[in-house]
This record gives structure tokens, sequence and C-alpha cells, in this order.
């Protein structure tokens, strides 16, 4: 069996459909389909069961689709230790990391990476914390950057930043108004300059995110711990919309102060009392071969945010 046919394998699993699955392989339906139907004939087994929502795995299915990451797991770290054999002047490194962070946080890193390796390239895997974790364990990719804390004990994270959750505004957005300054203290409690008391930005509209989302689930726990009631029309926008257009003049929205260095125009105000933040970290799959290229891609991101901003 070839590695391209364990990866189309994989596909109809992970999409539980076969037209999805071709869509994202770039290949023709029919041809997938007769590959399934050629695998289940040498198997004498079926793989999938359809229905009227796509496919399902068997019982026989899980078990190859189980061979099938574990194979390409192995390939892959054949394919590492090969590779490092050329000391850094070329190869690949596989990074996941989430599409809203990843848009800001990423390009300095990538460019310092590019100075100092030009010959690696580095392929980017947009996903949350949950499904990077799952794709460390399976030897998928070569390096995430997660939120802490981790799911799975086998994983050993890196700490390499707290991020703080604030309001992002338009320059001219009327909560500008409304805007304090910290009292001198001894402990710097956040490294944003002005803040706000939520209640004093109740009367604008807010830009949400899904609740299963931090940002979304973070902004109700606060609403909801101060008995408070936003204006929203919209509940279930990307971190990255709802950002864009609070930046742009029409609303208010969580997000990260780390996002600042994206939203250059916009304003960002820390929630003072309610100040939340989260602890970001790099991890590597545990128990597999780590290659010179992920630990210098690390060694490179660790190096531009382990001081960057506050712990």
């Amino acid at each position: 069996m070839e590695m391209k046919e364990l990866n189309y394998l994989i596909a109809i699993a992970e999409e539980k459909s076969i037209s999805k699955a071709a869509d994202r392989l770039y290949m023709a339906q029919s041809s997938l389909s007769q590959f399934l139907q050629t695998m289940e004939s040498n198997l004498d087994s079926k793989l999938f069961v359809r229905t009227s929502k796509g496919v399902r795995l068997t019982e026989a299915g899980n078990i190859m689709v189980k061979y099938a990451y574990a194979t390409l797991a192995e390939y892959h770290r054949t394919q590492d230790e090969i590779q490092d054999l050329k000391e850094l002047k070329s190869g690949s490194v596989i990074l996941g990391i989430s599409g809203f962070r990843g848009s800001y946080l990423l390009p300095p890193v990538l460019n310092a990476f590019k100075l100092d390796y030009p010959g690696i390239r580095v392929k980017i895997v947009e996903q949350n914390s949950m499904i990077l974790e799952q794709m460390l364990l399976n030897g998928e990719i070569d390096l995430a950057l997660l939120v802490l804390p981790v799911s799975d004990s086998r994983l050993q994270p890196t700490f390499v930043m707290n991020d703080e959750i604030c309001l992002i505004a338009h320059e001219n957005h009327p909560i500008l108004k409304k805007a304090k300054k910290f009292a001198p203290t001894g402990k710097k409690i956040s490294r944003i300059p002005q803040y706000v008391d939520l209640a004093d930005a109740i009367p604008y509209e807010f830009f949400l995110s899904d609740y299963d989302t931090i940002l979304g689930r973070e902004a109700r726990h606060i609403f909801n711990r101060n008995g408070l009631q936003p204006i929203t029309c919209n509940e279930s926008l990307t971190a990255l919309m709802a950002s864009a257009l609070a930046a742009a003049g029409h609303g208010l929205a969580f997000t990260y102060y780390s996002s600042r260095h994206y939203f250059r125009d916009a304003k960002f105000l820390s929630l003072g009392a309610d100040l939340a933040s989260i602890k970001l970290a790099t991890a590597l799959p545990p128990g597999r071969y780590h290659s010179k290229a992920a630990l210098a891609l690390q060694e490179v991101l660790l190096k531009i945010y382990s001081s960057s901003i506050i712990r």
C-alpha cells in the first residue's frame, strides 16, 4: 500500500464523506470511490458504512485507520531522521497553530527562521488547541503552539507567554472617553495603558465569538459574573472577524493584546478588575523523534516571544 493511499483512507475517515474527502485531496470523487472499493475488496471487509449523511467507520475500518495513522507517523519520523543528516540545509517542518493567533504571531517567527534556515520549509496546520494536541499525539505535526493547560499529560509543554484578553475598538469609538489609566502601583497589572469598566461598555454593540471558543466563553463568563447583558447581533463570529469589525468602528469585541501587531490602527483596552489572560506554550510530539528543524523552529519562537509579553 502506498503512502498516498493511507492519506486517502484518513481523509475519508476524518471528513466522514467521500465527496468532502475528494475535495480535500484535490481528486475526483469517482477515483476516490474506486480506491475504496478496491481496498475493501482486497481486504474482504467493509471499512465504511454508507449513510444518508455520509460514511462512518466499521470495526475493520477503525483498525485500518489506526494502522494508517501509525504508519504515516513512523514514515514521517524516518523522514525527519534522514532530513537531519543534511544539518538543516534542506527539509521541512510542520507547525500547528490556531488561524487567528497564527495570522499575527507567526509572520515574525517565519521571517527570523527563514533568515537562519533558508533551506527549511515550514508547513502550517491551522486548528484549535484540542485538535492540535491530538495531532501531536498521532505524530502528524512536529510542533504546536497550544493554550494551557493541555488535556493530555503525555504532552510536555514549554511555556511561552501570557496573553491578555482585552477589548478592541476603533480610535474614534465613544468608549475611549470612558477609558481610565491604572493607578500607579508597585505591581504592574497590565501592559495596556488604559482600561474600562465593562459596565461602561454595555450601551455599545459587541461582536462575540462562539461560546465554544476561548474568547467567546470568557466574554460570556465576564458578562454573567457582572450581571450584564450586552447588545449583540452577531454571536458566533470567528475571532478574526469580530476583531476586524470592531477595529473598523462597527462595535466592540474581545481579543488578545498580542493582536495589536495585526490591528495597528485600533485601540486596545484592558478589562481592569475583570482582567483575564491565557497561557501559551509550545509542545512537541511525546515519545517520538524530534527533528532538528522542529527544535530550531521552537527555539526561534521562544526567542521572539518568551520575553515580549508580561508573564
